[in-house]
């Protein structure tokens, strides 16, 4: 399967009178509405995964853990994505090493299994180098750890798939195929909860396969890693036949093992493997192809996190040079005897990849994005360009710009601008806190930022003013222990500045930003001790936090009473208080079809109805992929289900319209869904949204614009969301109907823009041009379809070029009039259009025989201190220069004409006429040289543009000097038409004159008005 097909989306308006439900698809439902990406990229996101190409030193591909697959021509200065209309958590890629530059292989899911994973949909193939992917089966994997294709025949190939880490699946284990990947078969299971953590084959003999079995389980409140079906085995005969190779390991339960094989030796086999004994943990070695195995060493940075940390890279020259995956990173240049650590570089480091020729020369995927290194691994820097950073959640401020504020997975708390100019670069991203971030509030008029690390370790309260933090987590109360989640929620009210509410197992207010605090309700959890403080890890311990459960993980007081507030729970409690926490209602048992002790990830409170809410259920870590979705209009008594079948993947957050009650934005683990009525059909966005995890949205008021918290690929906004707020049945049944849209601001920024470097990544802004919105019941396909734009006179400013799409179309205006006609030159003039005025314009559509009419409207920027005055002497004296400019323009017009009508004329008549008119020519015009090493002396063209430039491409009253250089320009265009006029005059009626005797065609020229329609 390509991409997810959506069934077609009816749009309803609660007030239609209408009785038909017209249908429209999610693509011309959002026609021309384009999400950009903001980042950050200083930061980046975890890569999990590294493939270099065989042969070209030069491309590299890059997966990640939840931002997709990224490729690099250059030699990794530069990445760019390339799976972006597919699961963007990314498990193995393969390159086939038959078909290197063509032929490419992807199996999705992350395979370093945290809490926080995403989840994969398949394996996919592409056959033009990464540019287009087909889905090639394994629909139900969840996690491919490894793709093998025999180097002499791609034809056979094999896929390890590690499965569901949240419950059992049949859907484990390798399996071949014989035909390219059309069919698979199953050529080693072991049993539902074991997966195929890796799989490697001989570069000699393709016959020999080497796979890791591993033994897996996470659940909200613990992990286990190990068991008795832990094991490495070995194939000679393609997967025929499997058996064990364990001489030399320790008797018992194994847990997750790495493998590695030496390229240029392929009898030495590496093997970093989690027994039940610290003793006999770390690395063993061997060197009869895993016929016996030695114990090396067991250093720290070999056992750390076997569950996260299980990959060996072998130097492909030099079997001596391996290099384990860890959360420094260990390389040993003895065959393994010793290590030392990797340089300093984002820690957490997962996969690594050896140049082909030189082994200085490395790359490394870490929990902070890929570095590469010059000199063994003992420096490192940073690719700037990638921006995979994993949001939790999002919040917005009012500022203009408007600043965003969000915690990411193991790269701390930042807050942005929306736009900046130039573009969103790294130097405009602020540091607000450490550790994993969450979630991070502004305050609503102080300069306070809230931020947390995880399990409220520490609450933050940052004074941006004094640069001075405190943490205010709630305290506990007679030695009493508080169960945060390791995303504790925090919450702030909109109905008094200073109220802060977290939860822990309680919900916790302080009316004082954090000082004091107290408990306003009793323990809202199952409060299940059975999901509680227990050891997790398996055979490696593994208690970090995470896996604190039965806890409060969402918090909504309602916009319209602050004494409603609800909670939910990790372990599927809703529950509400009316009287301000003095009494607490449990309403779950009243949402009908919902699986008990299902995490509730969001819970809404409607700013339309105090007794309106929305609850999003995520079951995946249970082992539920579907969907929940509820809503209530009365307080939690009645539910109903707004999820629908077109929805694709588990949902972790939804954001109501502050203006259209129908009108609900949903995020998932495969991107955003929208609902233009209340939920009946929702169509899936992906106008440049990947299908990436949506983990929280947030809706800017003041602009309309609706902001993701993605986990995987950053900040991403749609601008302006305020058109679907007027879809109704009506509106759909028009041939054609504009949207009101808000006025056009005239952006008089002028600054110098950006200072990032070539490699750095570089936020998109959103746009500053007036938008004309309009719904077209068809596409326009036969005869004329045109726009204009006009003013209040019917002179006609500007002609954009309409869209012509079924559905939303989108034009935008740049404010500018058409620029004036320049006289031709050796080299071009440039000058700019003059600037419409603040003002209501008329635009026109012409599709046909048909007219639409609509009225927009332009503002000065409200900050801007010119005054009408000014803007009209500078409005003034621009048309002027704007006319001279024509006025001088057509001159050479008749100049160049003349010229050119008698370039065969040797008459002496003639070659007097084109020789004293080209003399005038190069007193108006640069007639020589080039715009370069032989650069010319200005004439008057150049100076009366550069005078004009300067005029028109500001805003503010110009200089006294900028009139006396126009009065002076203007007098000598006067001249040299009088100097041309006499010239005509001497030669152009002997000419003629000529001409007619000689039965010719007389010279004529067009006329000033016919030289500017033109």
């Amino acid at each position: 399967m390509n991409k997810i097909l959506l069934t077609t989306c009816a749009l309803f308006c609660c007030i239609s009178n209408y009785a038909q439900e017209n249908t429209i698809d999610g693509k011309e439902l959002f026609g021309d509405m384009q999400a950009r990406h903001i980042g950050p990229a200083i930061m980046s996101g975890r890569f999990i995964d590294l493939e270099a190409h065989p042969t070209n030193n030069r491309i590299l591909f890059g997966g990640a853990a939840g931002g997709g697959v990224w490729k690099t021509i250059n030699g990794g200065a530069t990445f760019d994505p390339v799976f972006d209309e597919h699961a963007q958590s990314i498990g193995a890629i393969k390159i086939d090493p038959t078909d290197p530059d063509k032929t490419v292989w992807v199996g999705t899911g992350e395979i370093w299994t945290r809490n926080s994973v995403s989840i994969g949909d398949g394996l996919y193939k592409s056959t033009d180098g990464g540019n287009s992917w087909k889905k090639k089966g394994f629909e139900k994997s969840e996690r491919i750890s490894a793709i093998v294709i025999n180097p002499q025949n791609n034809k056979e190939m094999y896929v390890a798939v590690m499965g569901a880490l949240w419950g059992d699946s049949e859907d484990r284990g390798i399996y071949k195929s014989n035909d390219g990947g059309e069919t698979w078969e199953n050529i080693l299971y072991t049993d539902k909860s074991t997966g195929a953590a890796e799989l490697i084959i001989d570069p000699v003999n393709p016959n020999i396969l080497y796979a890791s079995m591993w033994k897996f389980r996470r659940t909200p409140w613990g992990f286990e890693s190990g068991g008795d079906t832990s094991a490495i085995y070995k194939s000679t005969d393609s997967g025929k036949s499997w058996s064990k190779i364990h001489n030399g390991f320790p008797n018992g339960k194994l847990g997750r093992i790495a493998l590695a094989i030496a390229p240029s030796k392929p009898e030495i086999l590496y093997a970093a493997v989690e027994t039940e004994s610290a003793k006999t943990n770390g690395l063993y070695k061997s060197e009869d192809s895993g016929s016996s195995w030695t114990q090396l060493n067991n250093d720290f940075g070999l056992t750390v996190r076997p569950f996260y940390f299980a990959r060996l890279v072998v130097d492909p020259k030099n079997p001596d040079i391996l290099v384990k995956g860890g959360l420094y990173g260990s390389i040993s240049r003895d065959g393994g005897k010793t290590f030392q650590d990797l340089g300093a570089q984002h820690s957490d480091i997962h996969d690594v990849v050896f140049d082909l020729e030189d082994s200085n020369r490395l790359y490394t995927a870490t929990d902070g994005g890929i570095y590469r290194s010059w000199d063994a691994g003992t420096h490192f820097e940073i690719v700037e360009n990638i921006p995979v950073s994993q949001f939790y959640h999002v919040s917005v401020d009012d500022a203009t710009p408007y600043n965003i504020y969000g915690g990411l997975q193991d790269n701390q708390s930042w807050y942005g601008p929306s736009s900046s100019p130039g573009g969103i670069e790294a130097r405009d991203w602020n540091l607000i806190g450490a550790g994993d971030g969450f979630r991070v509030l502004k305050h609503a008029s102080k300069p306070i930022i809230y931020s947390e690390m995880q399990g409220a370790q520490y609450v933050w309260r940052y004074n941006t003013v004094l640069n001075q933090s405190k943490n205010v987590a709630p305290p506990a109360e007679n030695d009493e222990k508080l169960r945060f989640n390791w995303n504790a929620p925090m919450a702030l009210s909109i109905h008094a500045e200073d109220r802060f509410y977290m939860g822990s197992q309680y919900l916790h207010k302080s009316e004082d930003m954090g000082d004091t605090w107290i408990k306003i309700s009793p323990d809202l959890t199952t409060n299940d001790p059975k999901k509680q403080d227990l050891e997790s890890g398996g055979l490696s311990a593994d208690k970090s936090g995470a896996e604190t459960h039965t806890t409060i993980f969402t918090i909504a007081e309602s916009p319209l009473d602050e004494k409603v507030i609800w909670v939910g729970t990790d372990d599927g409690n809703v529950q509400i208080t009316k009287d301000g926490g003095k009494s607490w209602k449990n309403v779950v048992k009243n949402i009908p079809d919902l699986p008990a002790f299902t995490w509730v990830y969001h819970i809404e409170a409607s700013v339309h109805n105090p007794g309106t809410a929305y609850v999003v259920f995520d079951g995946h870590a249970t082992g539920d992929m579907n969907t929940y979705v509820y809503k209530t209009t009365d307080f939690g008594a009645n539910w109903m289900s707004i999820a629908t079948e077109n929805i694709k993947g588990f949902a972790r957050n939804i954001q109501e319209d502050y203006e259209q009650p129908d009108l609900l934005f949903l995020g998932t683990e495969f991107g955003l869904f929208i609902t233009t009525n209340g939920g009946k059909q929702w169509s899936h966005f992906t106008n440049n949204l990947p299908e990436v995890a949506v983990h929280y949205i947030e809706l800017q008021k003041r602009t309309s614009d609706l902001v993701l918290g993605t986990h995987g690929r950053g900040i991403i906004i749609v601008d302006d969301i305020s058109p679907l707020r007027q879809i109704n049945d009506s509106i759909l049944n028009k041939d054609l109907h504009f949207f009101e849209t808000n006025s056009g601001i005239i952006d008089e920024s002028s600054g110098f823009g950006s200072t990032s470097r070539e490699t750095e990544f570089v936020g998109a802004n959103p746009s500053s041009l007036a938008k004309i919105m309009y719904y077209m019941k068809k596409r326009h396909t036969f005869g004329k379809m045109s726009m204009q734009i006009l003013d209040l006179e019917g002179n006609i400013i500007a002609e954009p070029v309409p869209g012509k799409s079924k559905g939303l179309n989108i034009v935008s205006w740049d404010y500018y009039r058409k620029a004036p006609k320049v006289a031709v030159g050796k080299i071009p003039s440039f000058v700019v259009a003059p600037k419409a005025d603040a003002d209501t314009y008329k635009v026109i559509i012409t599709k046909g025989k048909d007219t639409y009419e609509h009225m927009i409207t332009i503002k000065n920027d409200p900050k801007s201190p010119i005054s009408v005055d000014d803007r009209a002497q500078n409005k003034a004296l621009t048309m002027q220069l704007f006319n001279s400019i024509e006025d001088l323009a057509y001159l050479g017009y008749r100049i160049d004409a003349t010229i050119d009508f008698l370039k065969d004329d040797t008459s002496k008549n003639a070659v007097k006429f084109k020789e004293e008119l080209s003399n005038l020519k190069s007193k108006l015009v640069i007639t020589t040289g080039d715009r370069y090493v032989q650069e010319a002396e200005p004439e008057l063209r150049e100076k009366l543009s550069e005078l004009y430039n300067e005029v028109a491409g500001s805003f503010d009253k110009p200089a006294p000097v900028r009139y006396s250089n126009a009065a002076t320009y203007q007098d000598q265009i006067d001249n040299n038409w009088k100097v041309y006029n006499a010239i005509e005059k001497k030669y152009l009626p002997k000419l003629n004159q000529e001409l007619i005797k000689a039965n010719k065609q007389e010279l004529t020229l067009d006329s000033k008005e016919q030289f500017l329609a033109k």
